[in-house]
């Protein structure tokens, strides 16, 4: 038989394992749910760099067939000849199982695809997930049109600082949407990598209340294996990301262990020592970005470098930017392993690093690549070549059904306020709806009336105070109007929690479920075949990037 029946008792790696590997897989479970591909989107700059719109030399041109793909490739092989990339890097992937294998062949004579992102609670929201699934789709699809080995690679940025969005995460509950946070203390200038995650007990318990009715709960054990009390944020993200990719392929990278900042330390050192040219070729290239009529993704930092240095100190390692003047000494007297770099000289280091072809790229980091060619410039290395990740929603039944029994589609929470009065003011009480309607209409009509009798009258007052006092009424009669609505909301609780939790699923915070919600009560629901149907939908998006096919291209 050429399927496979998942057992019921697999382990979610071997799970995983086998229909990563499957193409006629027969589901112990629910179906699983739409998956919907999403307009890629982003600002004027991010746009204008996908469209290719831009001067020449403000980022690497995209290879826009197979053939453009292969030089590129070559190109990418011919500068890390005979470069032990993965000895160096092994001890930061500790990669097992199928993601070691397709790192170990792309060392051998294949390249890498990369994506990444800082950690959010509990693996963050769900495009962290769309972004390694893209990695995937991509990383097959060059595989196949190459005939070369090509491994994803999710770039962990442990090394990060910023707490509060590492600290928070989003689901949806029984009353709608329900914010997640780590108790803290919150840190500034301290790697995740080190900050202690402390109890979670009770985000735990709420996150697997918002899974509902469990089919999997070997997605939750990982979790709660991953996000203990000892942990740190860095190490718990990179523990559950390990867990769901690694047996679909996708190796995780840790940023922030010591073998990757060893061999980025060399790097690290040519922008400390370059650092007022690259402050200069940054300046001119923001001016020349807002004479475009756009404006820069990341600000000038007057005074400080590109680099990051850890330091000691009472509160535990602590990171800041190497200012200007301090960057020779830096030079001379940081220690291997305490300089890292900021968002703009990552993607350049990555490069130097890992023999990348291409780095999938949000739409805000879309952008930041055209600030990255100069830099790279000054310092003589490789500029990093960014394309466009794919992105989607999933459409889970539930909310499907909530939207049938209230009657609404996904674009009424365009104006989630419009929506809400609107079925508020279905559930009036018929009586009291038609009453209020009648003394509406009758004094529209009778204030038409009113001032037109007073123009007969030979305008015995001003027609503007007519139409004051007109106004004035007309508002009386809105707010009671709105006191009505309220009444129903109050009484009409169930309702109102339908409304919210369908709101929750379909436009949390008025944005996307993908850069919201968290994708694990899903993944609990559906199981992590849920991770595949992701990839068969990013797949399209991936042929498009390497054949060409202006169709299906973002």
């Amino acid at each position: 038989m050429q399927g496979q029946l998942i057992a019921e008792n697999r382990t979610t790696s071997e799970r995983l394992e086998a229909m990563s590997e499957a193409t006629d897989v027969v589901l112990p479970s629910s179906p699983i749910p739409a998956v919907q591909t999403l307009p890629f989107g982003g600002g004027a700059l991010s746009r204008a760099l996908q469209s290719g719109t831009v001067p020449a030399g403000w980022t690497v041109a995209r290879p826009r067939n197979v053939d453009q793909w292969k030089a590129a490739a070559r190109n990418v092989q011919l500068r890390h000849a005979g470069h032990e990339w993965l000895s160096a890097l092994a001890p930061a992937f500790n990669a097992t199982g199928k993601a070691a294998e397709r790192l170990a062949r792309a060392a051998a004579s294949g390249v890498v695809v990369t994506t990444g992102q800082q950690p959010g609670l509990f693996g963050g929201p769900a495009y962290t997930w769309s972004k390694a699934i893209a990695a995937l789709a991509l990383a097959d699809e060059l595989e196949v049109q190459l005939g070369i080995p090509v491994s994803p690679v999710f770039w962990a940025a442990t090394d990060d600082a910023d707490w509060q969005e590492a600290a928070v995460t989003h689901v949806v509950g029984s009353r709608g949407l329900e914010t997640l946070t780590l108790a803290g203390p919150a840190t500034e200038g301290i790697a995740l990598s080190e900050v202690a995650l402390g109890d979670v007990e009770m985000q735990l318990a709420r996150l697997r209340a918002a899974c509902g009715s469990i089919v999997h709960s070997d997605v939750l054990e990982l979790v709660e294996s991953a996000y203990v009390a000892h942990a740190t944020i860095g190490a718990s993200y990179v523990q559950l990301l390990r867990g769901l990719l690694e047996p679909l392929g996708i190796a995780v990278l840790d940023a922030a262990h010591p073998a990757l900042r060893t061999a980025a330390d060399p790097l690290l050192r040519r922008a400390l020592n370059g650092a007022a040219a690259i402050a200069e070729a940054l300046s001119t290239r923001s001016a020349e970005i807002q004479t475009a009529g756009m404006e820069p993704q990341v600000d000038d930092m007057d005074g400080l470098s590109l680099v990051f240095r850890t330091s000691r100190t009472e509160l535990g390692n602590t990171r800041e930017r190497v200012p200007l003047s301090l960057a020779a000494r830096t030079v001379r007297e940081a220690e291997v392993g305490t300089l890292g770099p900021n968002v703009l000289l990552r993607p350049i280091v990555e490069r130097a690093i890992l023999p990348t072809v291409a780095y999938l790229a949000g739409p805000g980091e879309f952008a930041y690549f055209a600030q990255i060619s100069p830099i790279a410039a000054v310092l003589g290395a490789d500029i990093p070549l960014a394309v466009p990740r794919w992105s989607g929603n999933i459409v889970e039944p539930q909310a499907e059904r909530a939207l049938q029994r209230l009657g609404v589609i996904a674009a009424d929470f365009d104006d989630p306020h419009a929506v809400e009065a609107r079925l508020a003011k279905s559930a009036l009480d018929e009586g009291v709806a038609d009453a209020f309607e009648r003394v509406r209409l009758t004094t529209e009509t009778q204030l038409r009336a009113l001032k037109s009798a007073v123009k007969d009258a030979d305008d015995v007052v001003m027609p503007s105070v007519v139409d004051g006092a007109g106004r004035d009424i007309l508002h009386k009669l809105e707010r009671l109007e709105r006191r009505l609505v309220a009444g129903v909301k109050r009484r009409e609780d169930e309702l109102m929690r339908d409304l919210a939790v369908a709101r929750a699923a379909i436009k949390p915070m008025g944005k996307s479920p993908e850069r919201v919600l968290n994708l694990i009560p899903a993944l609990a629901r559906f199981g992590p075949e849920l991770l595949l149907a992701m990839r068969d939908s990013a797949r399209v998006h991936a042929a498009a990037l390497v054949t060409g096919d202006a169709s299906d291209a973002p």
